[in-house]
């Protein structure tokens, strides 16, 4: 599975309104992309777990791309009470298919029960050089994870997939979800390579690295994952 994920927190150069997202993810899957991760923005352009932003961005990518699953973030950034964070997401208008938790941060079990009660489905997101996969894999429901997205945070490309197989060791396979394994900025390809190679899912777009694997910028998230789909299996 390759996953888009179009914008994340960057400031510029990415798509901010519904629309722009929209059109992103339309662009990305016509060249490969089977999934979205997307981060909804606020009038002033910061990512938010508000409801109406987050319904203005999944209907829009809906409209757009009836047949993708879309997914949002829950990240602490928009909401650092994970209490407050739980409130809005069940006050959501508008569901995604799945949305993104990140287990190395406080309350992300509060996060996780309300996704739950809502019937949203959890990638579970664990960061290198954090205490995520520790956390995650005592949590009682970790079973109960749509996948795992593996985040590696290293962005060295000599040592990102020295870290991602340290953060793999760290997950081991008990679990016995999907994992998606996926780098950022000058990590990415290498990871995306290693991710390859161990056939798991994977992920590319602007949240991830602006550059092709030569060190190009890339054009827009088309790009991207036309190339990331290149180095895919047939």
């Amino acid at each position: 599975m390759l996953q888009v994920c179009p914008n994340g927190r960057r400031t510029e150069g990415v798509p901010v309104s519904p629309a722009e997202i929209a059109a992103a993810v339309r662009a990305a899957v016509d060249v490969g992309a089977d999934d979205v991760h997307l981060h909804p923005r606020d009038e002033a352009g910061a990512d938010t777990v508000e409801p109406a932003h987050v319904a203005a961005a999944v209907a829009a990518v809906r409209a757009s791309t009836p047949s993708i699953q879309v997914g949002v973030t829950t990240g602490a950034w928009t909401i650092p009470d994970p209490l407050e964070r739980a409130a809005r997401i069940r006050a959501w208008t508008v569901l995604p298919d799945h949305a993104s938790v990140n287990f190395h941060e406080d309350g992300a079990e509060l996060v996780a029960e309300a996704l739950f009660e809502r019937g949203v489905a959890i990638e579970a997101g664990i960061f290198s050089g954090t205490d995520g996969a520790r956390r995650f894999l005592r949590w009682p429901h970790a079973h109960h994870v749509l996948r795992i997205l593996a985040e590696v945070t290293d962005p060295d490309p000599e040592t990102a997939t020295d870290t991602a197989k340290a953060l793999l060791g760290d997950l081991g396979t008990q679990h016995g979800r999907p994992v998606l394994l996926h780098g950022e900025e000058d990590g990415a390809w290498p990871v995306l390579r290693l991710a390859v190679r161990l056939n798991m899912d994977v992920r590319m777009g602007l949240e991830d690295t602006l550059a092709l694997p030569d060190g190009s910028p890339a054009a827009d998230n088309a790009a991207l994952i036309q190339t990331a789909r290149a180095l895919l299996p047939a």
